[in-house]
């Protein structure tokens, strides 16, 4: 049978060791950024690379896909708050945190890993959708909505909000995963949002800038 990719520290009543719990995280997260798959990766590897016992490791997590998740939550960072000011700078921050996340080596050899495990794992799929992606598609909509309320996004493309959302993460994503030598470029995250709101603005399109 197998475990729930939940934390099992609380479930077993075991305290946590921030330091162990620190050096095998950062120890993933190496190896991963130097080119080693996820595939490859077992857990008595990692307790050897990071200096500790592999009964410390299993004590832990029951199996890497739970490792992964832990190791995922560690280099998280949340979309920055929205100031509101416009719809075009809202989304542009929105973007660009995006693009800045997957320019680090170790958030776009996180990302390979995970797309590597959908097939093999769909639960760590669906915990890392429920736990990372949903959360940030989640502020995108909010900015969305708010842009629909102000005029500055045409009230009829509110009914699919979600494919909206595709359309502004989708450049990122794609170049994170399959070019990223041009994830690099600066501006990217402004000629995203320029070029969507040319196709989904309201025709009084000064408003966007107001």
């Amino acid at each position: 049978m197998t475990e729930s990719l939940g934390s099992t520290a609380a479930q077993r009543g075991r305290p946590r060791n921030a330091g162990v719990d620190r050096a095998v995280i950062e120890t993933v997260l190496r190896l991963l950024t130097q080119g080693v798959s996820f595939g490859e990766l077992s857990m008595e590897g990692i307790a050897r690379e990071a200096g500790v016992g592999k009964t410390t490791v299993y004590r832990r997590w029951p199996g890497k896909e739970a490792l992964l998740i832990d190791v995922l939550e560690a280099v998280e960072v949340p979309l920055p708050e929205p100031g509101g000011r416009s719809l075009r700078e809202d989304l542009v921050a929105a973007v660009e945190a995006t693009r800045k996340r997957n320019l680090t080596k170790g958030e776009s050899a996180l990302m390979r890993n995970i797309l590597a495990q959908v097939q093999s794992s769909p639960e760590l799929w669906q915990r890392y959708r429920d736990t990372f992606v949903a959360p940030r598609r989640a502020a995108i909509v909010r900015i969305l909505r708010r842009g629909i309320d102000r005029g500055e996004i045409r009230a009829e493309l509110g009914a699919d909000l979600d494919l909206l959302v595709d359309m502004l993460a989708g450049p990122v994503l794609y170049r994170a995963t399959l070019r990223p030598e041009v994830l690099q470029v600066e501006g990217l995250a402004e000629r995203v949002v320029d070029t969507f709101l040319d196709g989904v603005g309201s025709h009084d399109r000064s408003r966007r800038h107001g």
